[in-house]
């Protein structure tokens, strides 16, 4: 009878611990969807043509490219060891192999956003500042991100 119980607490456990990794997973991974609305799905498609210019928008985009950058490093404290089910990109291993890189990757983009926040006066110098940032975001995404589809 003991031994029925110790089995079955150590997989309650076992099935907690499973869960907190996905729930770390999917915190990290709607991080960097909530940079990428902003980014691709506000700035980027302003800068395409495929939205009129909205300068409150652009400065939203701004605030929460600004605000979702400065939680990287917290957001991507804890390897989860897993991948979120049915995501497009995961976080490579290499994270957190070495995670003082990939840290120093996050004042550059911090940087680029602040530079820009104030001077976007139109699609013009909407489009230099979305090169700025998303250079800087491409220079971590090169080496810590994993397409899976």
């Amino acid at each position: 009878m003991k031994r029925a119980v110790l089995v079955a607490v150590t997989l309650l456990l076992g099935a907690g611990a499973v869960v907190a990794q996905q729930d770390i997973a999917v915190q990290q991974d709607n991080s960097m969807k909530t940079l990428a609305k902003s980014l691709y799905g506000v700035v980027g498609r302003t800068v395409r043509g495929q939205a009129a210019y909205d300068q409150a928008a652009i400065d939203a985009a701004l605030v929460q490219l600004e605000e979702g950058v400065g939680k990287i490093a917290t957001v991507f404290a804890t390897n989860p060891k897993e991948d979120v089910a049915g995501a497009d990109y995961t976080s490579s291993q290499k994270v957190w192999q070495n995670k003082p890189d990939f840290d120093s990757k996050i004042p550059p983009v911090a940087k680029a956003i602040a530079d820009a926040k104030g001077k976007v006066k139109d699609v013009d110098s909407l489009k230099a500042a979305y090169t700025a940032i998303n250079d800087r975001c491409n220079d971590c995404h090169e080496t810590y991100r994993v397409k899976l589809k």
